[in-house]
């Protein structure tokens, strides 16, 4: 016989801020809700967590479901339980963020969604529920943690020049960086490997393509070294 609890209990759910740089601007995935409460609005990815299944789980799924998007950098941020959060009933998130390169991702509208598209991080449009605040802290949480983490190479290509480097972590952090002080930084931590390639079909000078070497960032990280931008 099952046990009957004394208190009722909210429903839990999750919330997807999805992460992605294009040339001018941190994008940020939005669905179009095709159902009440909030029909017709811009909202996150995200839904009711199911019995059976993880909160990680959850969250793949949910983004899964309503955007396409799947096998991508996901991590948990903070939990959102304001009252009167949810018009329907009370309801707990879960918000996680996740980092994914546009190239090769399509999104695409699926279960509860109308629509999804991507807008810049400082022209979204009015967001369901308490969104607006999620992805604010879901910034707050990217910039500060970028500087520690090795995080930003989710946003960008496999192979990737200095530059697109650099500009990612301007935009990113909201400044300019210097230029020689920044390379002399990055290609002396000893993280990057030279693929010995170059641009191709580009208006200006080629410049050389590098890529991310994992292995020697956690030989590295074993050995204590701290990864600061």
């Amino acid at each position: 016989m099952g046990h009957t609890y004394e208190y009722a209990r909210p429903a839990l759910a999750v919330d997807v801020v999805v992460f992605a740089l294009d040339d001018e601007d941190l994008q940020v995935m939005l669905i179009q809700r095709d159902l009440p409460p909030f029909a017709g609005q811009w909202a996150l990815p995200g839904g009711f967590v199911r019995v059976a299944e993880t909160l990680d789980a959850a969250a793949q799924r949910e983004l899964r479901e309503e955007s396409g998007l799947e096998g991508i950098f996901l991590e948990q941020l903070y939990t959102f339980g304001d009252l009167a959060r949810d018009p329907r009933e009370r309801v707990v998130t879960v918000a996680y963020y996740a980092l994914v390169n546009l190239a090769g991702h399509d999104v695409r509208a699926g279960t509860d969604a109308k629509n999804a598209a991507w807008f810049p991080v400082g022209e979204l449009p009015d967001l369901a529920f308490d969104h607006c605040r999620i992805v604010d802290a879901a910034l707050a949480r990217l910039r500060g943690k970028v500087r520690y983490q090795p995080l930003g190479f989710e946003l960008l290509p496999e192979r990737f020049t200095l530059r697109q480097l650099q500009h990612l972590y301007e935009i990113v952090l909201g400044r300019p960086l210097d230029k020689r002080n920044f390379r002399k930084k990055v290609l002396g931590m000893g993280i990057l490997k030279d693929t010995r390639e170059i641009e191709k079909d580009v208006a200006h000078r080629a410049a050389r393509l590098f890529r991310f070497d994992e292995r020697a960032y956690e030989r590295l990280k074993r050995r204590g070294f701290l990864f600061e931008l």
